[in-house]
């Protein structure tokens, strides 16, 4: 099986820039502009209901006051997460878990399920986020891969549904970053762009794991990165780094 087998160029919180991040409306503009994956963030709303969001409190991106941990979903689901980036995305909710599963299904799209607990909410959030998603693609061709800055919760989504593929989400490359690859049994590696050398994709490989760095907007970084051997490119910029840039 080769080290990658999914897609190189995914778009960063399902539509970039160019959409309401973690909406249904970004994965869909994702697949219309013909990205074959995407990535987003999955949180648990308090009720313990699975949503895709980035930040633990909601005034960024919906308005609203207070956090998700603390939010039953059918009171997040009244929210607004697209007025912020225009008129056009107004009325965008922030979606179930399941739901966006569902969208990338029909679109024949690829997910990297990035685990994002609320502060200590890791290791349920691992756990509840690997067992929704190895029943959502069950039977899927491409599974997601399940990836976390939380070690807790990668360890936790490990034991829930050790099935699952998984990526070490690093932003910074520890010491110990190969042991951590080994003990959780990642398939991946995948760190901030601008922490990677030559030779760490290349330790990497010869680990037997592949190398996915974030968040690249710059085809000049994005040629550089592919040379050195990285095997997928997250963007933000799905204009510049177009589907077919790998």
């Amino acid at each position: 099986m080769k080290l990658w087998p999914y897609p190189r160029i995914i778009a960063h919180r399902g539509g970039g820039t160019l959409a309401p991040e973690n909406t249904l409306g970004a994965i869909g503009l994702g697949a219309e502009l013909r990205f074959r994956g995407v990535e987003f963030d999955v949180m648990l709303a308090g009720d313990g209901t699975p949503v895709l969001i980035h930040d633990q409190k909601l005034r960024r991106t919906t308005g609203a006051r207070g956090d998700v941990a603390h939010a039953a979903y059918a009171d997040l689901a009244r929210l607004d997460a697209g007025a912020w980036r225009g008129a056009r995305w107004r009325g965008e909710r922030i979606p179930r878990f399941e739901d966006a599963a569902r969208l990338c299904l029909e679109h024949g799209l690829w997910a990297n399920v990035e685990i994002k607990p609320a502060l200590g909410h890791e290791r349920r959030t691992g756990e509840a986020v690997a067992r929704a998603a190895a029943e959502l693609w069950r039977g899927a061709d491409l599974p997601p891969v399940l990836s976390s800055f939380s070690l807790v919760a990668l360890s936790a989504a490990r034991a829930a549904a050790p099935a699952l593929p998984r990526g070490l989400l690093l932003g910074r490359l520890l010491p110990q970053w190969r042991e951590l690859l080994r003990d959780l049994e990642c398939v991946a590696l995948h760190a901030n762009h601008r922490s990677l050398r030559q030779r760490v994709v290349q330790e990497a490989h010869a680990a037997g794991c592949a190398v996915l760095a974030w968040t690249v907007n710059d085809r000049r970084t994005a040629r550089k990165l592919l040379a050195w051997g990285v095997d997928c490119l997250v963007t933000d910029r799905l204009d510049r780094i177009t589907p077919d840039f790998a």
